[in-house]
């Protein structure tokens, strides 16, 4: 995954997946490190608030995966902070591009569950892939 030079904040510029595809292809589990990446030069960069969220996001648009699962221990996604607004509602589904969004936005955002939410056992948000006219810039 290759950012721009910003440290603690940076930007995706592209990911290439070609050794991702290759050891898959070869039966082999892949393992990457989330909410990092590095810059043409070979520094590392870190994403920032949502990095890992993001990083699964990406990595699913630029394997050009059918589904991005993210399972974490927070019990949805919601349409605002539940404990500011008391009519938030969880989402049952959420767009590739409002889980793109959210990622990027982290856990500060207004859409994502505060951590006072948590719960003990994991819950699932399934994205849907990006539709044909919806690109990601990697």
């Amino acid at each position: 995954m290759v950012t721009d030079g910003v440290h603690t904040s940076a930007r995706i510029r592209r990911i290439t997946a070609e050794r991702i595809h290759a050891a898959l292809e070869a039966g082999k589990v892949v393992v990457v490190a989330g909410f990092q990446g590095m810059t043409d030069g070979g520094d590392i960069t870190t994403l920032g608030r949502g990095g890992s969220d993001l990083t699964g996001v990406a990595l699913a648009a630029a394997l050009k995966a059918d589904v991005c699962e993210i399972f974490t221990d927070v019990d949805g996604v919601y349409t605002a902070d539940p404990n500011v607004v008391p009519d938030a509602r969880k989402l049952a589904r959420v767009s590739y591009d409002e889980m793109l969004e959210m990622a990027a936005l982290g856990p500060r955002s207004s859409r994502r569950a505060p951590s006072s939410s948590r719960r003990s056992s994991p819950s699932r948000c399934t994205c849907a892939p990006p539709s044909s006219r919806t690109r990601a810039p990697w």
